[in-house]
Order: structure tokens, then C-alpha cells, then sequence
């Protein structure tokens, strides 16, 4: 039996896609990673604001009960279709319709020694 952990809302503050690609065997990225310990599906909304326009909005996906779910920002697409930008820095907003748990991860291939940083988002 699942038991639910987590909370609903979750707050990245420092996010950003680099825009110049490495040399390296990855491309750069970087992930929401959530965990689902429940047993209900998670429904999640992400919204992203930035420093110098209006917040993006419509960004969805799902976690499954019982489940984890690394949602590559790079991937990701919003109702009309836009994706998140990139070489801009932004943060993000994690709305959960269940407590998860959720991770932010992001690997910089942009010079020869690749970086990888990740963090536990700051919960609500």
C-alpha cells in the first residue's frame, strides 16, 4: 500500500536551459524529477516566470501512483505547443493534484568537463 509523501506545491528558483551545445555524448538539460509514494496518479502544472517577461503558463504532465516521472524541461511543451526557452534563466512552480516529492537536476554540456547540479525543490 502506498502512502503519500510530499507536498502539493514546489518552487525551483534557479532553472536554465543552456542554449550552446558541448562536444560531449549528452545534450544538455535538465529535469524535474517527482516522486509519486501514493496511490492516486499526480497531476502536475508547472508554471515558469522569469526576469524580464510574463510567466509561462499551461505546462503539464503526469506521475503515476506509486512512481517517479523526470520531466526533461527540454522536452516539455505547453498547450499551443511553445517550449521552454532556452539560454534564459527562469524558475518554476511545481502544483501537484497529490504530495510528491520533487527534485531538480541539470546537466551542463557545454564545456569539456560537463557539470552535473541537482537540488531538492523548495516545498509550500
Amino acid at each position: 500500500m502506498g502512502i503519500e509523501h510530499g507536498k502539493r506545491f514546489w518552487l525551483v528558483p534557479d532553472c536554465y536551459w543552456p542554449e550552446i551545445t558541448g562536444d560531449g555524448h549528452y545534450v544538455s538539460h535538465e529535469s524535474i524529477c517527482v516522486l509519486n509514494t501514493g496511490e492516486r496518479d499526480a497531476a502536475l502544472k508547472f508554471t515558469l516566470y522569469f526576469e524580464d517577461r510574463e510567466p509561462m503558463a499551461g505546462f503539464d504532465a503526469i506521475c503515476g501512483a506509486r512512481r517517479t516521472h523526470h520531466v526533461r524541461m527540454d522536452k516539455l511543451k505547453d498547450g499551443a505547443g511553445n517550449a521552454v526557452p532556452m539560454g534564459v534563466p527562469y524558475a518554476a512552480l511545481i502544483e501537484s493534484s497529490v504530495p510528491v516529492v520533487v527534485q531538480y537536476s541539470r546537466i551542463d554540456t557545454t564545456q569539456a568537463n560537463e557539470a552535473f547540479a541537482t537540488t531538492i525543490a523548495y516545498p509550500l
